[in-house]
This record gives C-alpha cells, sequence and structure tokens, in this order.
C-alpha cells in the first residue's frame, strides 16, 4: 500500500489526490492521509480546509490511523518506543526532494510527503482529472452568465495571487516571480497568436487588478470569495487560454482546460527556491509556455 500525505490548499490538495490517481492507475493499493486536517491540531488546521471535500462528487480512499502509525511508526505505546530506542524508527516516508521523481512509480509500502506539481506526473491521465475533478453549482447568476459570454469569444483566464505573497514570509519564496513583465509578456504572447482576445482577470486583490488591467477587452471578476474562491478556478477552466500566476490554484484553472487549442502561460519558476534551468522545467512542463520575470519567452 502507498499512503500519500495531504496538506495546503485547494491547489496543493488536487496535486496529492492526481498522483492517488496516477498510482491507482498503475495498478497501486493507494490511500489519502487527511490527518493535517481531521485530527492534527495547530495553525496550519486553523488556517486550511479540506477543499477536496468542497468539490462535486470528489471520492478517494483514506487510510485509518493506525496505518498511519505503521507507516510513520509513530506508536506512543511503551514497547513501540523502547523499540524505536533500541532499533531506530521504522519510518517509511519518502520525501519529496526533486521536481520530477519518477521513482515513486516503481515503489511500493511508502508513505509520500510532498506537493508532487509537475504535470509530467500526470501528463496520461490529465483526461481522467479532468472528468473526476467536478465543481459544485454556484447560486451566484453571474458566473452563468459568464460562462455563457466566455463561449462567444476567445476568453484568457489571467490569474494575478498578491495578498499573502506580500507577506514576509510567503514573500521571501513568491514574490519577484510574477512580475508586470511577465504578465505584459504573457498578454502580448497570447495577443500575437489569438484573434481578439478577452481577458478575464482573477485575483485576490480586486482594487489592484482593476486599477491596472483596465483595457477595453480586460474584465475583472471579482465575486466570488471565500469558500466560493474555488468558483474562479471553474471559470479559469472554462477559458480558452491561460496565463497563470506561481500559483498551484491558476496552474489547475489551466490544466482543467479542456481546449484542444489551449495555450498555457506559467512562470518559468514557481518560487525563488528553485533551481532547475530552463530546459528541464521545459521537459517537466509539456505543452507549457515558460516566460521568466523579465518577460522573456524562454520555451
Amino acid at each position: 500500500m502507498i499512503i500519500i500525505h495531504v496538506m495546503g490548499g485547494l491547489g496543493n490538495q488536487l496535486y496529492q489526490y492526481a498522483l492517488y490517481e496516477k498510482l491507482k492507475s498503475l495498478g497501486k493499493q493507494v490511500k489519502l492521509d487527511l490527518y493535517a486536517y481531521k485530527e492534527a491540531a495547530g495553525e496550519d488546521r486553523e488556517r486550511r480546509a479540506l477543499e477536496l471535500e468542497w468539490l462535486d462528487g470528489m471520492q478517494y480512499e483514506v487510510c485509518t490511523a493506525d496505518e498511519r502509525r505503521l507507516f510513520l511508526d509513530n506508536s506512543m505505546r511503551f514497547a513501540d518506543r523502547v523499540r524505536r530506542k533500541l532499533t531506530g524508527r521504522r519510518d517509511k516516508t519518502v520525501m519529496e526532494n526533486a521536481d520530477y521523481m519518477p521513482e515513486i512509480f516503481e515503489m511500493d509500502d511508502v508513505y509520500l510527503y510532498g506537493f508532487w506539481g509537475c504535470e509530467r506526473y500526470y501528463i496520461d491521465i490529465i483526461p481522467l482529472l479532468q472528468e473526476k475533478i467536478r465543481f459544485p453549482k454556484n447560486a451566484d447568476p453571474r458566473n452563468q452568465e459568464l460562462l455563457e459570454t466566455m463561449e462567444h469569444v476567445n476568453a484568457v483566464g489571467i490569474h494575478i495571487r498578491r495578498k499573502d505573497y506580500l507577506t514576509v514570509a510567503d514573500g521571501k519564496r513568491y514574490m519577484g516571480i510574477c512580475t508586470d513583465a511577465y504578465y505584459a509578456s504573457a498578454v502580448d504572447y497570447i495577443s500575437e497568436r489569438v484573434e481578439n482576445p478577452v481577458f478575464y482577470i482573477f485575483s485576490d486583490d480586486a482594487a489592484y487588478a482593476k486599477a491596472h488591467y483596465n483595457q477595453e477587452n480586460m474584465r475583472v471578476v471579482d465575486w466570488n470569495v471565500g469558500r466560493e474562491s474555488l468558483h474562479d478556478m471553474e471559470l479559469m477552466s472554462r477559458c480558452r487560454h491561460n496565463i497563470c500566476a506561481n500559483s498551484t490554484f491558476s496552474i489547475w484553472g489551466a490544466r482543467l482546460n479542456r481546449n484542444p487549442g489551449r495555450i498555457a502561460v506559467r512562470p518559468l519558476h514557481h518560487d525563488n527556491y528553485e533551481v532547475s534551468d530552463a530546459q528541464t522545467v521545459h521537459e517537466n512542463w509539456p505543452g507549457w509556455t515558460l516566460i521568466d520575470p523579465a518577460g522573456h519567452v524562454a520555451y
């Protein structure tokens, strides 16, 4: 059996769910560990919800507390504590330590801990994921009206993530990647290849988006907030093309886009600690257009 640790917000949870489906497709027995949302106490539980539950009809197997203890070897029984003291821990955790780790497909009887965001993991099951990941109905008529409008234009979704990326903690990791030059280059790239594009801007900072993206062919979508923000991902997935932030949220918006002629643009790097060169990122993200912070199209 393989157990996958689930953590983070909706975008990251979808990565871990996607790895679950990938391993299932290879004939593996797989379960998700939801401990961080169901049992653990602390700051992360207070900030995060199990947003997979908000999607429509999402199905997966969940490991038991006993299975988790067995794989992590963290039982507090006296006999187990003595044994660990004498012989060491029998921890079966495999930590994500590279952008792409194909060796996990050959493993069994392991506990996988990581985000597993690389496109190469899922490239062959994207249609399956698009079928299984379904959004709930939304009562706000503006979403349905927008979907109907987008069907008749060359809709391009642009995602701009700012608020948490402006904090000291997240800023060190994430800021300086999706620059004005990045977005300007992405808009130009699509405008050169798409006739009469209409850009729909999705952002956690609507005031900023309205101030900076106010051209005639641009619209800011600002009504899906809180739990309803997942409908921004749905709307992005229904655009014909996508310009992503360095955010798993918009990456999934683009990944769920079924347009066969889709142009999907993403930043060359997701965070400031990535060391992969442009060629490696290109190999790990086939079919995506990569643009660096200076606005240069890397691939």
